[in-house]
Order: C-alpha cells, then structure tokens, then sequence
C-alpha cells in the first residue's frame, strides 16, 4: 500500500516539475495528464484503506478519467489550432512587407 501512496507522490511531482517548466503546451497537456493520474491513484489508494470497501472513491475515479479524457481532446484541438496559428504568423513575417509591383 505504501508503494503506491509513494508512487502518485512520485508522479505527481513529476507533473508539476513538467507543468511548470515545460515551454510547449503539448509538454503542459502531458504533465497535467500525469498529475491528474497520480490523483486518480491517491484516491484509488485511500478508498482501499476504508474498511468496509467504499466504491464511491471509484466511481468518482472513473467520472474522472472520462472527464479527464474528454477535457485532453479538447485541449489537444486547442494546441493544434495555436501551433496552425503561430506557423501561419511566422510564415506571413517571415515573407516581408507585401508591396504592389506596379
């Protein structure tokens, strides 16, 4: 039981030194993607020490993962349509000053 407390205190660690150091914003979905699976595992955790077994904890575990799942797509459409952005701007100032050759 102690191994996996230590586990999600690993990864949760991991996902907040990769949120907040990362540059990219794929590497930020990634890390928050790692943090919210270290919650996930706490709570996993914690309602196995309940005695008798509780499944709420679980079930809200599995809400979780949905929403976490959906919520990524989403995030993930976002990236994509600001990287698409970006390229588009460093290509229109990488082209120069648009004059009429006439």
């Amino acid at each position: 039981m102690t191994v996996y407390l230590s586990l999600s205190g690993v990864l949760f660690l991991i996902g907040l030194h990769g949120f907040f150091t990362a540059r990219s914003l794929l590497r930020r979905l990634l890390a928050l993607n790692v943090l919210t699976t270290a919650v996930f595992l706490l709570f996993v955790v914690l309602a196995r020490l309940a005695e008798p077994l509780d499944p709420v904890p679980h079930a809200i575990v599995l809400t979780g993962i949905v929403v976490t799942v959906s919520t990524t797509a989403v995030a993930l459409a976002l990236v994509v349509r600001i990287a698409g952005r970006v390229r588009d701007e460093d290509d229109d100032a990488a082209a120069g000053p648009r004059g009429d050759a006439g």
